[in-house]
């Protein structure tokens, strides 16, 4: 009777896991499709929409897959999927010295790390990962390069917006991972976070954010 038992909870947990990977994927391909469909009346570019349209399914299946199978201390929304949890009444905060002592101990290739993101008087928290790392500065896939300090040195983004690097913690990756936004100090209402960042979430190790999850094929 108990390994009947045992097994009719793993038949429940299975169906739970088979209707979640299901709720995602409709969520990342309508969020994906929307975002393509927007780019495509600003920058027609044909030959890269069908790049992307043919490479989606294999990265919605992916973020699905990994968001299903990982663990998470944030609450997940299925339906749109996205990660929830309570917002700070103020961005994260900058330290410069805490930056410096971390990052020119600890930076290496494919770490994850934060990024507070000002674009006006609005703010708000992205995920990238390092991908090159010298003495005195590091390079950033997406943003460009920051000096240990954390400040930003390059030009890579618009002129609209500037990026301070943070470390990696619960603290800055959980606005990151729900996509929190600040207007002028003011809790504004979320973004949605891009099918890349959704991924890079499924990378970080909350025990330890020095050494992110390998992304292992589903």
């Amino acid at each position: 009777m108990r390994q009947q038992s045992s097994q009719q909870a793993d038949l429940f947990a299975l169906d739970q896991q088979r209707v979640l990977y299901a709720e995602l994927c409709n969520a990342f391909y309508a969020r994906e499709l929307h975002r393509l469909s927007q780019q495509c009346a600003t920058q027609p570019d044909p030959k890269r929409v069908s790049r992307l349209l043919d490479s989606l399914p294999y990265y919605v299946e992916r973020a699905a897959f990994h968001i299903v199978h990982g663990h998470c201390p944030l609450t997940l929304d299925g339906q749109n999927g996205s990660w929830i949890a309570k917002q700070s009444t103020k961005p994260p905060s900058i330290d410069s010295q805490t930056n410096h002592a971390f990052y020119s101990a600890n930076a290496h290739v494919g770490i994850l790390v934060p990024l507070l993101v000002t674009q006006g008087h609005l703010q708000f928290v992205t995920i990238d990962t390092l991908d090159q790392v010298s003495s005195n500065r590091v390079h950033c896939n997406q943003a460009g390069w920051f000096d240990l300090d954390g400040h930003y040195k390059d030009s890579r983004l618009s002129g609209a917006q500037h990026a301070q690097l943070l470390v990696p913690n619960k603290k800055n990756f959980t606005p990151a991972c729900c996509g929190h936004r600040w207007q002028q100090n003011k809790v504004s209402s979320p973004r949605t976070l891009s099918l890349r960042e959704m991924l890079l979430t499924t990378r970080i190790n909350w025990k330890n954010f020095k050494q992110p999850l390998p992304m292992k094929d589903s």
